[in-house]
């Protein structure tokens, strides 16, 4: 299916392009959530009236993440789980966890901006986790899980 893309989407392609994708993709994904539209003429040419207002809604999400980004750099997140005496978790702490622990530092961000590069973690200690806030702005955050016997 041909689509225009209405805002960046990762590994598929930035604003205004039009692009061929699995049909699934486009109505379960894309398309419910406003990323998308089919490229039909009309679409087009109603796109091209509308572009440069998309696109300065678009430069306005980025500089709102960015200094959303300047804020949450560095930010150390403090967890407490029960652990074993050989510092293993008794369960696991997830992205859900975290966006909770955010949360009580006053820092909102949903569970789906949450990427953790080695899964859940399952050991006490400090662990990197990137925090997505746009396509283009993702920032460090140090998550230090601490063990509660």
């Amino acid at each position: 299916m041909q689509i225009i893309l209405m805002e960046k989407v990762a590994n598929l392609g930035a604003l205004g392009e039009v692009v061929k994708v699995k049909n699934g993709f486009a109505r379960n994904f894309l398309i419910p959530q406003g990323k998308a539209k089919r490229a039909s003429a009309a679409n087009m040419a109603e796109f091209e009236v509308r572009r440069a207002e998309i696109e300065a809604a678009e430069k306005a999400r980025l500089a709102e993440a960015q200094t959303r980004a300047e804020k949450l750099a560095g930010l150390t997140v403090q967890i407490v789980q029960k652990a074993g005496v050989d510092g293993k978790l008794f369960g696991s702490v997830t992205n859900a966890d975290i966006v909770a622990a955010m949360a009580a530092q006053g820092f909102e961000v949903e569970k789906s901006q949450v990427r953790m590069p080695e899964g859940h973690i399952k050991q006490i200690g400090d662990h990197p986790v990137n925090i997505a806030l746009h396509t283009d702005v993702v920032v460090g955050i140090t998550v230090s899980v601490l063990g509660e016997q």
